[in-house]
């Protein structure tokens, strides 16, 4: 018995042992909160207590709490709240001295549910004419009441820039700069802290259509061609994606769809779309448009839009706008490749540019739609030549030449400029437009009402940017530039 008893006074002294010691002879206070470690919010009720045990207290509406008269000693506080995971925090407890606390509660992911799905409210799915400014709204809930906070990610479907927008506290986004006749796709991300984010839907919307496109042109964006249209003001809209090289933009106004070059695959297709870039179609297949040097080579629509016309090498074919009712029109008789054509408007004649496999040795004339030659505008010259236009009464036919007659391989111009030629009298003149030495004027077209000609200017370094310029016909002393870094540019 009396070793049984050893053993049990052994045994709790043991225990004793292993405990801190705690000074009977004074006692200090705690002070405290207890918050949400996402938000830094007070936890209400919260307990908060002791090891060795002291007192146990709870916290108030704010998170605070105070533990007096507390044995002086060192200890181990914790706080605890349903939904959080529980908190230990260390303190040494000083005679007439108070420590502070700070528990900082995770929630507990044990039993939290992520937020429920967003649900996209404004604008609907798919809306139309919306304006350069919307306003994107949404609804989203959370079961255990959690704090939401939301990231919206908007993709413009014609340039693939993606934009986001993070850390959103509200249900309501405005976004601004958008661009005319584009369709936006959005999606909304709720986020509660504690669980993977919860994805809504994507949705789309369509802004306004672009007011009044006169003009068409191409930059250069990722290294590739890139098709804008922009109007009188100035106001351009990107309507090709930046990924794939775009190029030769033609208009038609009566069908009301653009025609381009695209790379497919390692041969060059005619495709149309519509004037803000949408319902994008492939018109060549078999037969693709091919010549010495696709950045000099050109195609033409019928008046009516029906066909069109384009060059693979020395063969001129006629192909319908639906991709249909492909035949050839012309073979060039010396196996000249040709580069541009231009239909005139009655549909009467087409005229041609032709040249050899470098580029040079150029002709310029009209034939019939039986391929019978009517007249010659250019031959036997030396150096480069491009753009030509035929004006609508059949009488004028604008180019351009470099005079220098410089050829090399890499087809560098040195002084190219403009000129008229007129068919009655079978005579070619100079537009004097005052262009500067060291620069070309390239690609001429006529306006729309024939009393200005547009075309590009560049420095003749073949490296410099190009810009484009229009100049009057009847007064010819004042050129005015439109865009900068563009080419190809057309005007209806």
């Amino acid at each position: 018995m009396k070793i049984g008893l050893k053993i049990l006074m052994c045994f709790m002294l043991l225990i004793s042992c292993s405990e801190e010691q705690i000074d009977d002879n004074g006692t200090g206070t705690i002070k405290g909160r207890v918050v949400d470690a996402r938000t830094y919010e007070g936890i209400e009720n919260a307990r908060v207590s002791s090891s060795p045990t002291s007192s146990t207290v709870f916290s108030d509406k704010d998170g605070y709490f105070v533990i007096e008269k507390v044995p002086m000693g060192k200890y181990s506080f914790q706080a605890q709240k349903d939904g959080f995971t529980a908190r230990f925090e260390p303190a040494t407890v000083e005679k007439d001295l108070t420590a502070q606390l700070i528990f900082e509660l995770e929630v507990s992911t044990a039993n939290n549910k992520p937020p429920e799905i967003p649900v996209l409210t404004a604008p609907v799915d798919n809306a139309v004419a919306q304006p350069l400014s919307v306003n994107l709204t949404w609804t989203a809930t959370d079961q255990e009441k959690d704090p939401l906070t939301y990231t919206v990610t908007v993709k413009n479907g014609t340039t693939d820039e993606i934009k986001t927008y993070a850390d959103l506290k509200d249900m309501k986004l405005t976004i601004s700069g958008l661009s005319y006749s584009t369709k936006y796709y959005w999606q909304v991300s709720a986020n509660d802290g504690i669980n993977k984010a919860t994805n809504s839907v994507t949705s789309s919307f369509t802004t306004l259509a672009f007011p009044n496109p006169r003009y068409l042109y191409v930059k250069k964006v990722k290294n590739n061609n890139v098709i804008y249209t922009a109007d009188e003001a100035g106001n351009e809209l990107q309507l090709s994606s930046a990924e794939v090289n775009s190029y030769r933009p033609r208009k038609n106004l009566s069908i009301n769809k653009i025609a381009y070059i695209s790379s497919d695959g390692s041969l060059n297709q005619i495709f149309t779309m519509n004037p803000d870039g949408t319902e994008v179609k492939k018109i060549t297949n078999f037969i693709p448009i091919a010549g010495f040097n696709m950045e000099h080579v050109n195609y033409c629509w019928s008046t009516n839009g029906r066909q069109i016309i384009y060059p693979n090498f020395d063969k001129l074919y006629r192909i319908d706008s639906d991709g249909g009712g492909l035949i050839q029109l012309f073979k060039t008789p010396n196996g000249k490749f040709i580069s541009e054509c231009d239909w005139s408007q009655d549909g009467s004649q087409i005229v041609l540019k032709v040249n050899d496999i470098s580029g040079y040795n150029v002709e310029i004339y009209a034939i019939n739609m039986s391929g019978d030659v009517l007249y010659q505008v250019l031959s036997g010259g030396t150096g480069a030549a491009s753009g030509i236009s035929i004006s609508v009464d059949n009488k004028k036919i604008a180019y351009t030449r470099d005079v220098s007659g410089f050829e090399n391989s890499t087809y560098r111009r040195l002084d190219s400029r403009i000129f008229i030629y007129t068919v009655a009298t079978n005579t070619a003149a100079e537009l004097d437009t005052k262009k500067e030495n060291g620069f070309n004027d390239l690609d001429v077209k006529f306006s729309p009402n024939e009393a200005k000609v547009i075309f590009v200017n560049t420095s003749n370094d073949g490296l410099s940017a190009q810009n484009i310029q229009t100049a009057s016909i009847s007064d010819n002393t004042t050129r005015t530039t439109l865009f900068q870094n563009a080419s190809m540019p057309d005007w209806r």
